[in-house]
C-alpha cells in the first residue's frame, strides 16, 4: 500500500485476495516491520535496529501506513509500537516465505539476522518428528532482547521477556546464535571459541539446537 498523503492509493485494483492483502502489506519492509513486532510491543529506535539499512523516514512511513491498515497499533503515551490481532495473524505467513526460501537458492545467512527473524526462522524449521514428546523452556539474550521459547507437544511457542528462565540461555548476536542453531559445530566448541555464551545445561540445549534444520522439507 502506497501512501498518498494521508490516504493510501492502491496499487492492484483486483477482485484478488492476494492483491488485496498486497496492497495492505506489499510495500518494500513493510512484512520485515511485522516481523520486528511478532513478540511483542517495541519503540521506533528499537524497531529500526532489527531492520539494517531502513531510513527513519521510510520506517515512520510504513508503521504510518500498517497502522491504517489496521495491522500496527501505537500507544502515544508509553511511545511504542505493537501488532494488533491481524498483524500478530501474519506469523503463518513469515513461516511459510522461510519454508520457502530454503527451496531456493542464493539465501546467504553471514548477513544481518535480527533476534526476531532467527526466534521465527525457528519456529519454521522445527524438525517436528524429532520434537515429538519433548518439553523444553529454551532462553535467548541478545543483549537489547530477550526471548523464552517452550516447546510442548510438538510445538514451539515464543514470548519477549525481560530476563529468561530456562533450562538454559544462549547469549550472543542474532548471526552467532543462528550458528548455534543450524551449524555443523557442537555448542561445546561454539563457547569455546566465544561464538556464543551460555547459563545451564549444556546437554539441553544440544539436545535443544539438535531439533532445528535448514533443510528443505519435503
Amino acid at each position: 500500500m502506497t501512501e498518498t498523503g494521508n490516504a493510501p492509493r492502491i496499487r492492484y485494483d483486483e477482485g484478488c485476495l492476494a492483491s488485496h492483502a498486497l496492497n495492505l502489506i506489499g510495500d518494500r519492509w513493510a512484512l520485515l516491520v511485522v516481523r520486528e513486532l511478532m513478540f511483542g510491543p517495541k519503540r521506533f529506535q528499537m524497531i529500526r535496529a532489527g531492520l539494517p539499512g531502513i531510513t527513519a523516514s521510510v520506517l515512520t512511513g510504513r508503521l504510518n501506513q500498517l497502522q491504517m491498515a489496521g495491522v500496527v497499533d501505537h500507544d502515544d503515551k508509553l511511545g511504542v509500537y505493537e501488532l494488533t490481532d491481524a498483524g500478530r495473524g501474519l506469523l503463518p505467513v513469515l513461516d511459510a516465505l522461510c519454508r520457502w526460501a530454503l527451496t531456493v537458492p542464493g539465501h546467504d545467512p553471514t548477513k544481518f539476522i535480527s533476534p526476531s527473524a532467527l526466534m521465527i526462522s525457528m519456529g519454521a524449521n522445527l524438525m517436528h518428528d524429532r520434537a515429538a514428546g519433548q518439553r523444553i523452556r529454551a532462553g535467548f539474550d541478545f543483549g537489547r532482547e530477550a526471548f523464552e521459547m517452550h516447546l510442548k507437544e510438538g510445538r514451539l511457542h515464543t514470548v519477549a521477556v525481560a530476563k529468561p528462565e530456562a533450562a538454559f540461555v544462549l547469549s550472543g548476536n542474532g548471526n552467532a546464535l543462528a550458528m548455534a542453531v543450524y551449524g555443523p559445530e557442537p555448542l561445546s566448541q561454539l563457547l569455546d571459541k566465544r561464538i556464543i555464551g551460555m547459563d545451564g545445561d549444556i546437554a539441553v540445549a544440544q539436545q535443544f539446537a539438535d531439533l532445528f534444520s535448514l533443510a528443505p522439507t519435503s
